[in-house]
């Protein structure tokens, strides 16, 4: 079998890709799933259990995260859900609050959905999930992946 060179270099010694390849392209997907129900009533951030890893193939890709919390929910007392989207241990965005206004006696249901494009500027493992705080402290509880439903986090390597 003949050795297959590419540029005059062997396939081992190759390692980047080729000048003039288009960037915009999706180069992989991973997906993470989890029905694995988390509990907060405390103001502290809680992880979800939803994450995935991707490895980037260059350091100059970036990465696009879409996150869906669909069923999460809010009983005794006002308050609302802050969700964060971690890169390995830093926090990299926090949507828009997940408001929740209720009584006593009533739980209220709502989800959760954003995506975000990150330039982890690495081409070595990189670990996304999500974690969640009750903004209101010990006012009630929040619940995540409630009823067995299932949460999602898609993770795209866009060509940089």
């Amino acid at each position: 079998m003949a050795l297959i060179k590419l540029n005059n270099q062997s396939l081992t010694a190759v390692s980047a890709l080729p000048a003039g390849l288009d960037t915009g392209k999706v180069l992989q997907v991973v997906q993470g799933i989890t029905t694995t129900l988390v509990e907060s009533t405390s103001n502290t951030l809680v992880d979800t259990t939803l994450s995935a890893s991707i490895t980037p193939l260059s350091s100059s890709s970036k990465i696009l995260i879409q996150v869906s919390h669909p069923n999460s929910d809010k009983r005794n007392g006002n308050g609302y859900m802050q969700m964060n989207l971690v890169r390995d241990s830093t926090v990299i965005y926090t949507p828009t609050p997940q408001h929740f206004f209720t009584n006593s006696s009533v739980t209220l249901s709502a989800g959760i959905a954003f995506s975000y494009l990150d330039s982890p500027s690495s081409s070595s493992s990189v670990t996304y999930k999500t974690m969640f705080r009750n903004g209101n402290g010990s006012d009630g509880r929040i619940r995540v992946q409630n009823n067995g439903n299932a949460s999602t986090i898609i993770l795209m390597e866009i060509a940089g």
